[in-house]
């Protein structure tokens, strides 16, 4: 009879997952279904390729990857398995760092994403690191950590479908969601 309690008490309640602090797993904290635990994912506005929300939000609207209005904030692109930001990279940081700066109230969540090559356990691993380099880069520039969180998509969120290096190479990216301002 305990023991059946003990069970039913540990099946109860999901855990959520915060991804700010640890490896990645596709999910951060408030929801495991992707959704950020401020206001659904999205909030006010994102930016990079919609400045509509989040990729997730973006992918259930259909809207992923289309060509629209780009956000004050935008996206870092990362060579081939690696998490490490170019020189190219951290001149786009610091004009995103100023810009941060300058509307000191905003949140933003930074999302990893990676390309199709690999497992998903990996991409998502991965696509952790790559939104943990950019928030500690930004932290490096003065952006309190608090503001910045962080989660990651592995793969499963692809801007381009193509099987091509083009098209992995626009997957490869951080990409900034602006929470609140």
């Amino acid at each position: 009879m305990v023991a059946l309690l003990l069970a039913a008490a540990g099946c109860s309640k999901q855990k959520p997952v915060d991804t700010t602090e640890g490896a990645g797993t596709g999910l951060t904290e408030g929801t495991l279904d992707g959704s950020a635990a401020a206001g659904g994912g999205g909030g006010s506005g994102g930016s990079g390729h919609g400045g509509s929300g989040s990729s997730m939000d973006e992918f259930r609207r259909g809207t992923l990857g289309a060509s629209g209005q780009a956000g004050p904030l935008q996206d870092v692109h990362f060579g081939y398995d690696s998490y490490e930001l170019g020189d190219s990279a951290r001149e786009l940081l610091r004009i995103n760092g100023d810009w941060l700066q300058s509307n000191a109230s905003a949140k933003v969540e930074i999302e990893g994403h990676t390309d199709s090559r690999g497992t998903v356990e990996y991409n998502l691993a991965l696509g952790a690191k790559r939104a943990t380099a950019v928030r500690d880069y930004l932290a490096s520039l003065g952006v309190p950590s608090e503001r910045i969180t962080t989660i990651s998509y592995g793969k499963e969120l692809p801007l381009c479908q193509d099987e091509s290096e083009s098209c992995w190479a626009q997957n490869r990216r951080a990409h900034f969601v602006i929470l609140g301002k």
